[in-house]
């Protein structure tokens, strides 16, 4: 089965949850992928299955830090907040997709 044009490209997960929660403040899991959703105009989608182990995962690396809270909706939830560290780890990662989407660019013109 060929994968959804939706799905985020791999190894770009971390940038789009640094750069939401950067703009947004804190947000739960849910929020954090429909704001990323919203944002793309749709072309972008984040499985639960792939955002909250890289949610966990970040949070370990010390890039967020989380806290219970109450939905919209009046449901518990974990928040997540980008922590000073996550702030560099995102400028970080900004680098690193500028210069892949350059050497793409470069390729994709090459002729």
């Amino acid at each position: 089965m060929a994968p959804s044009r939706h799905d985020v490209l791999q190894g770009t997960l971390d940038l789009l949850i640094l750069r939401t929660l950067a703009a947004a403040g804190p947000l739960h899991g849910y929020a954090i992928t429909a704001h990323i959703t919203r944002v793309s105009i749709e072309l972008l989608r984040v499985e639960e299955g792939s955002l909250y182990p890289a949610l966990h995962r970040m949070e370990q690396h010390g890039w967020l830090r989380s806290n219970w809270g109450m939905t919209e909706k009046n449901r518990e939830a974990r928040f997540y907040q980008i922590t000073v560290s996550g702030r560099r780890r995102l400028e970080q990662e900004r680098e690193s997709w500028s210069r892949l989407t350059e050497g793409v660019s470069r390729v994709l013109r090459y002729a």
